[in-house]
């Protein structure tokens, strides 16, 4: 098939930084985009070539999108799968399948996968519903501390919590959710892995992830992940273990927590591009989106080794701002040797609301680090 200055169609389910992102590279290729997502101010409503708003969830609506395109990806998992069975069944080429994104998509299954597929994850148990998550701390059958999840739905920090306490329930969703061990790790690393059609793959260089410590959210993403090489050979190993057990196509981040013995564990995945490789857009030879495009389309993967060092940060709405977003100080952060701020295309702050990121590259991955912490003190996003 002709993917490039052609009638081929390539529809990508929600229309957010992530789809924005890899519209960039399509625009590269000159390959014809059609995007679906609920808000009629998504990111990617300037970058398509068409833009339709609709329910990702329902299934009528994800059904005759589908229709109209030649392959179809995604760059949210929370999409109505139904809808995705029906149209491979039907012949539609769709990455990643409804088949993986099933396994994923809940947190329960995604975590009863890891068991199946003795791959190393914290213990878990599942719950109905919340009620039943607090039955079983009043019944001695879970002890603090541990983490709550929402099985489905949750993103950027939201879903998750660390429970220490029968207080630390109040105020949670009251739907179905997990239980997981609280893990005493020493990093948080990840590793993104290309797997194409045909199922060539390739892996991106492990990174290290820092976290905020109340949003729960990454702040910075480094890359290489300063660990012991022996380290980031194991976590790569387990990375593409899990890419197996998935049978993904396209882009799978795989999240991971490594032990003061050395254990690393997997914590979650994510079936697209993902906020640890957004680094890749500046610092990689092929970035995250170009590699997710490729896969999807069976083409030739690209070189995933890093050019240089690169740190990324993420841009999230100042707290005590809610409007018109300003990016104050940012004409300071581009003077900036090695500096490149990428903003959404989000309109309206509020706090922790991710609005962009900015990414750092140099030779030396410490000077970086001193680099990216000068980026964070400087830029703030406030409201008018």
């Amino acid at each position: 098939m002709n993917y490039f200055s052609s009638d081929f169609k390539l529809g990508i389910l929600g229309g957010g930084q992530l789809g924005k992102m890899m519209l960039a590279e399509l625009r590269k290729f000159d390959i014809c985009t059609y995007v679906l997502d609920p808000s009629a101010e998504a990111p990617c409503q300037y970058g398509a070539h068409y833009f339709e708003q609709g329910d990702l969830l329902d299934y009528q609506t994800v059904y005759n999108f589908g229709q109209k395109v030649d392959v179809l990806t995604l760059e949210i998992e929370n999409v109505n799968l139904d809808a995705l069975d029906q149209l491979e069944a039907e012949g539609k080429a769709v990455y990643p399948s409804a088949k993986t994104l099933r396994l994923i998509q809940h947190k329960g299954v995604q975590k009863d996968h890891y068991k199946t597929h003795n791959i190393p994850t914290s213990a878990h148990q599942r719950f109905s519903q919340l009620s039943a998550l607090v039955d079983a701390v009043n019944n001695s059958e879970l002890a603090f501390p541990f983490v709550w999840k929402l099985a489905q739905f949750g993103y950027d920090g939201k879903g998750v919590k660390i429970v220490r306490s029968i207080a630390d329930l109040s105020d949670l969703p009251i739907g179905e959710c997990i239980a997981e061990q609280l893990v005493p790790f020493t990093h948080e690393l990840a590793v993104i892995v290309a797997r194409s059609v045909s199922g060539e793959i390739n892996t991106y260089p492990v990174v290290e992830m820092e976290f905020h410590p109340e949003a729960n959210q990454v702040e910075y993403v480094l890359c290489p992940a300063r660990i012991d090489p022996a380290i980031a050979q194991k976590a790569t190993a387990i990375a593409l273990q899990v890419s197996a057990a998935f049978a993904h196509v396209g882009i799978l981040a795989v999240e991971l927590f490594l032990t003061a013995e050395g254990d690393i564990l997997v914590n979650e995945v994510a079936p697209r591009p993902h906020n640890s490789g957004h680094y890749s857009i500046e610092a990689s030879y092929t970035s995250q989106f170009e590699n997710h495009v490729r896969a999807i389309l069976d083409l030739p993967l690209g070189d995933t080794s890093s050019k240089v060092a690169g740190i990324m940060v993420n841009l999230v709405g100042n707290e005590g701002y809610s409007g018109p977003v300003v990016y104050e100080n940012i004409e300071q952060i581009m003077q900036l040797k090695g500096v490149t701020p990428h903003l959404y295309g989000k309109k309206e702050t509020r706090p922790f609301r991710k609005m962009g990121h900015v990414t750092i590259v140099h030779e030396d991955i410490n000077a970086a680090r001193k680099l990216a912490e000068e980026v964070k003190q400087t830029i703030r996003v406030i409201s008018k």
